[in-house]
Parts: structure tokens; sequence; C-alpha cells
């Protein structure tokens, strides 16, 4: 998955990142915090706060103990609230962290590593739009609800992510 963008629900002011599915048209949209939306989107358009924001000075102090986040993994979907699993190799050992799926997010767009779904979670929230070119064919109720969300939202300038480098810092049009 990829970061596809953030956007701002105008009517009540709540931010939502999409994730893409990098194989397929497959979105995840996870309701997240105003500082964690500001977080991921100032590491995706290459902004750097003059002071370190605190997912910067995590990646930080995990560097300086010599911790490697390796992916994060948006992990569960329970009563409508997202889980996230950090994973992490330190002196050998492979770490599982529990997190919030934007802070994990925040995490691995800074350490530029995979961000991953659990099939389970794109089963129950994951999105596919339906496709305007094919007749005959009835969107379903989430596709329409997605649509609908995506719509009303506000997206904050973070580019095309075709044209921003991959997660792991590659320039897209280089292959």
């Amino acid at each position: 998955m990829q970061v596809d963008s953030i956007r701002v629900h105008m009517p009540s002011g709540q931010h939502v990142v999409i994730l893409k599915d990098k194989a397929a048209e497959r979105y995840l949209p996870i309701w997240i915090g105003i500082y964690e939306a500001n977080a991921i989107a100032l590491k995706i358009t290459g902004i750097t706060p003059e002071r370190p924001i605190t997912h910067d000075l995590m990646t930080n102090i995990f560097k300086d103990l010599g911790a490697k986040v390796t992916s994060v993994e948006v992990s569960s979907l329970a009563s409508d609230v997202f889980y996230a699993r950090i994973f992490m190799a330190v002196n050998g050992r492979s770490l599982d962290v529990d997190a919030r799926p934007s802070d994990a997010i925040a995490l691995a767009v800074r350490a530029e590593v995979p961000i991953l779904v659990s099939e389970e979670v794109l089963e129950k929230a994951g999105v596919t739009p339906e496709n305007e070119n094919d007749e005959g064919s009835e969107p379903t109720p989430e596709a329409t609800i997605f649509k609908e969300l995506v719509n009303s939202m506000e997206l904050p300038d973070l580019g095309n992510p075709e044209d921003r480098p991959d997660i792991f810092g590659r320039d897209p049009t280089k292959g």
C-alpha cells in the first residue's frame, strides 16, 4: 500500500488518510487526527520542520538505539477501530509493537518501509471505486459511500503520488 492522499472532511473537520493498493484499484480510508495527518503530509511533501516533530523524534531515537523499523501493518479492525503493528529489528531480535495506524504510517513514511494491510481489514473496510465505464454494473454501497466521502473532502496539495518518490525513495520516473 502507499499513501494516496490525506483529505479533510469539511463538515466535520476530520482528517482521513487514504491508502491505495499498489497492485489494484483498491483503497483503504482511515480517519486520523490532525497532528498525525500533518506528520504524514510533511514527510510526503518533503517539508522538513525547523525542529523535529514527534514522529521525527521517534525515528531519531530508534536510529540512535540501533533499532530499525522494517514494516508496518494495519492489522485488524474491531468495533470501527483500526489497529496496527510496527515491526522492528534491534540487536538481532524482531520486535512487534502495537500502534495506532496513523502513527505507524507516519513512521513508515519516515523509515521508507512497506505499509501493509491485512486481508481481513481490506475485506472489511477496503473500497474499490466503481468503474464509470462499466455499463450496466451497479456500484456497491461501499463504493458509493467512499465516492461521496472522497468528493466531500478537500485535498491538501501532496502532489501526484506517481510523481513522488516511492516509500523506498526511488524516483518513479526511472522505473
